[in-house]
């Protein structure tokens, strides 16, 4: 691949995105850079109806892995690029498929929702898709009698199945980073900004969303700072986000909750880090990494994404 010292990386990802009718799809999760020079920045519900509408050639998707693969499931046709295979999610890999078939089974007559940080193979295994951001409507748009089956994060399934009173059934799988906040550090950082609120992604600990003064989706927590007078508030979610936050709200306090690693002030996904400018330029100028898929793969696992898809068009979310 070529040395890029001495190239204008943004000047020439925008060169070839034109040139090849390309669509960058950022995650609220990637550095400032990578979202700043993306079509489109947003959380998995959004990006997924990005990449089912867009009339781009090209789809770059600047994410993880399942991400990726959830576009060119709704995007066949497309060619579908990820600057870096190895970018996977902790999330996803704490539900392999040969486990889940097997567990799906003990649970005959339930209605299985997966939550879209999963693979292929686990939404082909899905009756519907859900997000952070439409989980509850997804859940309460089924009939109240009916039973099911949530996969693959625990902590977000038992957020739900609170919220909403449904029987559930849950996956035991959870992602490293949300899993690693400490509310010990969270509640010395309150002490020490007493007028700030604590806002909490779903799949965060019980006792994180307990101390919480709001909780949501990434969208969800990046509407609240803009409409809430707070000035100042401690994220419980990727620290990515503070980069939109602080961009919509240059003149509020945005202080990423710690993890349990004392070293630590502030709580990163690796993966989504893997990242680069230099690598969204090399996959753009040579069309690599790309996404392929079994076709036969790709048509059982659209089906659950596409009735999410519908659900949320119907409640406007």
């Amino acid at each position: 691949m070529d040395s890029v010292k001495n190239i204008d990386l943004v000047k020439e990802i925008n060169r070839l995105r034109k040139e090849k009718n390309a669509v960058i799809l950022a995650h609220f999760y990637q550095e400032g850079e990578i979202q700043d020079i993306a079509d489109f920045v947003g959380d998995s519900l959004g990006l997924s109806q990005q990449a089912a509408s867009t009339d781009a050639d090209v789809i770059l998707f600047a994410g993880v892995h399942f991400m990726a693969e959830t576009a060119k499931i709704l995007a066949p046709h497309k060619k579908v690029l990820i600057p870096d295979l190895e970018a996977g999610c902790s999330l996803a890999d704490s539900c392999p498929p040969d486990q889940f078939a097997a567990f799906k089974k003990k649970y005959p007559g339930h209605t299985v929702i997966s939550y879209v940080n999963t693979t292929a193979e686990i939404k082909a295994m899905t009756d519907i898709i859900c997000t952070s951001t439409n989980a509850i409507q997804i859940v309460e748009s089924l009939p109240k009698n009916e039973k099911i089956l949530f996969a693959p994060d625990r902590n977000l399934g038992n957020y739900i199945a609170g919220m909403t009173g449904r029987d559930m059934v849950i996956w035991d799988g959870a992602c490293h980073v949300h899993e690693e906040f400490s509310l010990e550090r969270i509640l010395e950082l309150k002490g020490q900004y007493t007028d700030a609120q604590i806002i909490v992604h779903p799949e965060c600990e019980e006792p994180v969303r307990i101390v919480a003064d709001h909780i949501g989706s990434t969208t969800s927590l990046l509407n609240y700072t803009k409409t809430d007078p707070g000035l100042t508030f401690i994220v419980a979610t990727e620290s990515g986000i503070l980069h939109q936050m602080r961009k919509a709200n240059p003149h509020k306090n945005f202080i990423p909750a710690p993890p349990k690693d004392s070293t630590c002030a502030c709580n990163d996904c690796k993966f989504m880090k893997m990242i680069t400018l230099k690598k969204v330029y090399n996959t753009l100028k040579y069309d690599l990494p790309e996404i392929t898929l079994e076709q036969d793969l790709m048509d059982k696992a659209r089906g659950s994404i596409v009735r999410m898809l519908k659900i949320s068009e119907r409640l406007k979310l």
